[in-house]
């Protein structure tokens, strides 16, 4: 299938902001939209949305890292190159927070004319915190969502996604037991709270470990990848349809 790519240039409160579409040629009704993890949109993540859109999915992401530069993403071999890459995304994640990704969310909806019907959402690490907002704050688009390898849906704040499980539509996620970013029990009061819905799935992963995505990384999990894959189309086909 022909996939068709485009960059489109959009404004937010914080200064302008790509977003990556990728659709099948001709388009499709069923939309997807991804929050990017911590390494920013980079080959992988490109591979991955463009796997969406060759399963006949319109996929968009937003650049939540356009308040440092354009397109910022580092692949682990380019860590490896230049170690002080791993401070910058450590700069810019402790730079970002909630009212930023909404704003950033709503302005990528607004750019590829999202503007109603529904949709689901994918996040892998800090998007998975930027999935449950979604799915919170507009229940009636955002109806599915997947979390992979999540990092950040426990906190001490009065917006802390934990707190608000019983807002949210249908959910999947997968963790590894073995993560060494964002452990299972640093998300633990999240998993309590959304124990006993049956709108969330919990699946953890044996010996996987965070970033367990992605093939490039030296943490790729081929189990927890392939079984990700189909939890999460198997829900947005149900879904989208």
């Amino acid at each position: 299938m022909a996939i068709i790519e485009e960059i489109i240039d959009t404004d937010t409160a914080d200064g302008p902001m790509d977003v990556v579409r990728k659709q099948p040629e001709g388009g499709s009704g069923k939309r997807v939209m991804i929050f990017m993890d911590a390494p920013g949109i980079r080959p992988s993540l490109h591979e991955f949305a463009n796997r969406l859109a060759d399963a006949g999915y319109d996929v968009a992401m937003p650049d939540l890292w356009h308040r440092h530069g354009r397109l910022i993403g580092y692949e682990p071999a380019d860590i490896a190159e230049d170690p002080s890459r791993r401070a910058h995304i450590g700069e810019m994640l402790g730079s970002l927070d909630d009212v930023q990704v909404q704003r950033d969310r709503d302005a990528a909806l607004a750019a590829v004319g999202w503007t109603d019907g529904i949709a689901g959402v994918i996040g892998f690490c800090l998007g998975a915190r930027y999935v449950h907002k979604a799915m919170q704050e507009l229940p009636d688009q955002f109806v599915v969502g997947a979390m992979w390898h999540p990092s950040f849906l426990a906190d001490d704040t009065d917006s802390s996604p934990h707190l608000s499980v019983e807002a949210i539509g249908e959910l999947w996620i997968g963790i590894g037991s073995a993560d060494k970013v964002q452990s299972i029990e640093m998300h633990q009061r999240y998993f309590d709270a959304a124990e006993g819905h049956d709108n969330i799935a919990l699946r953890i992963f044996e010996g996987a470990d965070h970033g367990y995505t992605w093939p490039v990384s030296p943490t790729y999990h081929e189990q927890a990848a392939s079984v990700g894959w189909a939890e999460t189309t198997s829900r947005l086909e149900r879904f989208l349809g």
